[in-house]
């Protein structure tokens, strides 16, 4: 088959049957009743949930052989949860599990490699696989019977409710809880922030262990997962390093390139019509996006404005806008560094948000439904603007879907900032090898060699007026492309097998693109 992106595509890769991506305008539609994996009972309320350590509490839950295991990634590469309970897992003998975690990032203390190779692990479910877990399964180290399904942030809280993915068993690190379950991620000793991506697992999952190093007196307060989705608590040492939350993520950059594009990147927002009283906006990590956020806010107030809301991810840099009075309410899926980890407990207008709530596009609304300018990354983009976020130019796992394509899609003015070229490979190319946001959802691309607008985009006529009315010159993609190849050359094409490693789903659960083995 070949879907509207014009990849081909198996008809089916194993059991997994394919659905090909048909465009924006053809989205699946989903109606119905949303499925749960919670059961009803009446509580024992004098019955303590506090069970002494892991494998009390995964044997009380009920885990057994080919069931399904979630965790969220708000901890990132700081994150010590996911290795502590496969471990406990493992020594239980349990096997073939569906690991299906919010992200999976380059966890410090755990070779998740380990857990495929020994059964423990036959199926995984994510954002992204980036890491030793991805690069051994395209590879060929390792393999697996089902391909890894990844999906967009938010395309897996649709696929719970809609019970393409059904959760038995969520395991959630919170940084401080009561005996009860009610935790949170804004106190403790480890605080790791917004919770925001776990309320999912937490109201769908068949049971609920919440996990912290901070038990405090009932009730925990402030509450981000109430009780009465919790089944079962336990204390551990540690379970988390929140310094490492942003590490090869939130960073601030003093390279005169990324600082080049930072600001033209503002310069596109604020010639734009939407750059009002009021208006919102996503900007994001990376070196590149923080650095744009640091010159939207002097643009801003050299205008004399105020954003209505920030959203997302969120960085201290938004905080420090939040402070100074430039933005009304920051909307936190996620906090990247342990500034905006701890603004959430005492900033009366930044606040957690569920994950579902920011970017599900089946839901009664979404916040994504309401922003102006969305800033992304990517590892390449094409003549089409199509997106690679995934996959580097060896073809190995450098990154995940995260929130990236429902940016796109949801924002006025989406934009794609990159440099033109990395060492010596090309970023604008003919074609990406890995497409993970469609090209008709992306307004502009914006490297230190031009601007490109997108005509197939449906905000470009009035941004390409704007920014003529601002005497902000624009480039074609192809010249940029052109210009790139002509820096780096040509570069070789990745060989692959037939075999497909992973499959990459859009919002609605359609197939955008899959990767294949690297030969």
């Amino acid at each position: 088959m070949i879907n509207a992106v014009g990849r081909e595509l198996p008809d089916a890769v194993g059991s997994y049957v394919v659905r090909p991506y048909q465009g924006l305008g053809a989205e699946q539609a989903y109606t119905g009743t949303a499925v749960t994996r919670r059961t009803v009972q009446r509580a024992k309320d004098r019955e303590p949930k506090l069970l002494p350590d892991l494998v009390s509490a995964i044997r009380a839950a009920g885990l057994r052989d080919g069931m399904t295991i979630s965790f969220h990634h708000s901890f990132r590469e700081g994150d010590y949860t996911v290795g502590l309970v496969l471990t406990a897992i493992r020594s239980m003998g349990i096997r073939n599990l569906r690991f299906a975690p919010s992200a999976v990032v380059n966890i410090s203390n755990c070779d998740l490699l380990e857990f495929v190779r020994d059964g423990t692990i036959t199926a995984v479910e994510a954002s992204g696989i980036r890491g030793v877990l991805g690069d051994g399964l395209i590879n060929g180290e390792v393999r697996l019977e089902q391909p890894v399904i990844l999906r967009p942030h938010g395309a897996r809280p649709r696929a719970i409710e809609t019970g393409e993915l059904t959760i038995d068993v969520a395991f959630i690190a919170a940084s401080a809880a009561d005996a009860y379950g009610n935790c949170t991620g804004q106190t403790g000793a480890n605080p790791c922030g917004s919770l925001g991506y776990s309320f999912v697992d937490a109201q769908n999952a068949g049971k609920v262990i919440v996990i912290t190093d901070t038990l405090v007196e009932y009730p925990c307060v402030p509450v981000s997962i109430s009780q009465q989705y919790v089944d079962y608590v336990v204390k551990m040492p540690q379970i988390g390093n929140p310094e490492k939350i942003g590490a090869g993520a939130a960073r601030l950059t003093k390279n005169p390139r990324d600082l080049m594009i930072a600001e033209m990147t503002a310069d596109v927002i604020c010639a734009s019509s939407l750059f009002r009283q009021g208006f919102s906006f996503q900007t994001g990590v990376g070196a590149i996006s923080i650095a744009c956020t640091k010159f939207l806010a002097e643009r801003m107030k050299q205008a004399g404005i105020t954003a209505g809301f920030a959203l997302g991810g969120i960085t201290s840099a938004i905080i420090d806008m939040y402070d100074a009075g430039q933005v009304r309410a920051v909307a936190c899926s996620q906090s990247f560094d342990a500034v905006a980890a701890k603004a959430i407990l005492d900033r009366p207008g930044v606040y957690e948000i569920d994950n579902s709530d920011y970017a599900n596009p089946f839901r009664r609304g979404s916040y994504l439904s309401h922003l102006n300018f969305g800033v992304l990354s990517a590892l390449e983009v094409d003549t089409d603007f199509n997106v690679n976020i995934l996959t580097g130019s060896s073809g190995q796992m450098m990154g995940g879907l995260g929130g990236g394509p429902d940016v796109a899609e949801g924002a006025d003015v989406s934009i794609v900032v990159l440099p033109i070229v990395r060492g010596r490979t090309p970023s604008i190319v003919k074609r990406v090898f890995t497409c993970c946001t469609p090209g008709e959802s992306v307004a502009c691309v914006i490297t230190q060699a031009g601007i490109a607008l997108n005509p197939r985009h449906r905000s470009y006529a009035i941004l390409a007026q704007d920014l003529e009315a601002a005497g902000i010159r624009t480039v074609s993609i192809g010249s940029l492309q052109e210009l790139a190849q002509s820096i780096t050359g040509e570069p070789e094409p990745i060989r692959t097998t037939d075999e497909v490693v992973a499959v990459v789903e859009a919002r609605d659960g359609t197939v955008m693109d899959v990767i294949r083995r690297i030969r």
